[in-house]
């Protein structure tokens, strides 16, 4: 595993503390070079916008490496770093894989990005928001595309400020301006377009912590706008669960997404 800061210098969180301030970069979990490039799976660990739950992020990559996708963790920022900055990370970070994808032997057509609760926003928001949010840093990876070919939220926070909503997240995304009209744009199940990419979601009908309204919405957002969309909603099991590893039923997820992105969106995958 190698790990690449996403920025050539560090940003401030702003507090006046040097504590705060945070290097995001990328982990790599290549497999060997084969004869056709790969898709690759770019994670978000979750923790509601301030942390980066470990147990959705290695194990998940590795899982996607068994399966025969590259993946890539991504450490990106959270509070006190307040929106954009955690999109920012996100649309950089595809834009390095595309920047690299030949040295990686990364299909550049196939990377998806998977997230888990608040980075199951942050992943929704790399298939809803890539025409505005400015991940550009003044060197030739701006020159690449930020959308992602798919998207896979798992158990996703998409609305931050209405009767679904998860205010935590909300809160600690936006600070005091999760209570103005604009933090409803980040909203994502008022997001949705005809030219988002396709998504794969999963959640647990008795999530406790984020509503499984919010996967439910979002699917039917993306079936009225024509989008390619998978919703697998598994009936018992609590919030955070990562693979699902104790959850027999649930476990199969990751299959079934792997099967969705190489039956759906064509992804190349193997050994």
């Amino acid at each position: 595993m190698d790990v690449i800061p996403l920025w050539s210098k560090i940003e401030s969180a702003g507090t006046g503390n040097p504590k705060d301030d945070f290097d995001p970069c990328i982990q790599t979990y290549l497999l060997e070079k084969s004869d056709k490039p790969r898709g690759a799976v770019v994670v978000f660990p979750g923790g509601g916008y301030s942390c980066r739950a470990p147990h959705e992020g290695e194990p998940i990559a590795l899982k996607f490496n068994e399966l025969g996708f590259h993946a890539f963790v991504v450490q990106y920022r959270v509070a006190p770093y307040r929106f954009p900055a955690p999109q920012r990370d996100a649309f950089r970070a595809i834009r390095l894989i595309r920047s690299r994808a030949q040295e990686w032997d990364v299909n550049p057509n196939q990377i998806a990005t998977l997230g888990f609760s608040a980075g199951g926003h942050l992943c929704a928001s790399t298939g809803t928001l890539y025409r505005e949010i400015d991940a550009d840093a003044g060197d030739e990876v701006d020159n690449f595309p930020c959308r992602p070919d798919a998207i896979i939220p798992c158990y996703p926070v998409i609305n931050l400020t209405d009767g679904i909503a998860h205010r935590g997240s909300g809160e600690n995304l936006l600070g005091d301006k999760i209570n103005t009209p604009e933090a409803a744009k980040l909203d994502l199940d008022k997001r949705v377009s005809p030219d988002d990419p396709p998504a794969f979601l999963w959640h647990t009908a008795d999530d406790g912590a984020v509503n499984v309204e919010n996967s439910i919405r979002f699917a039917q957002a993306m079936w009225k706008a024509g989008v390619t969309c998978a919703l697998h909603v598994f009936p018992h099991a609590p919030h955070g669960v990562g693979l699902g590893l104790d959850y027999p039923d649930i476990a199969v997820w990751p299959e079934l997404a792997a099967k969705f992105l190489t039956v759906n969106c064509k992804f190349t995958a193997g050994k």
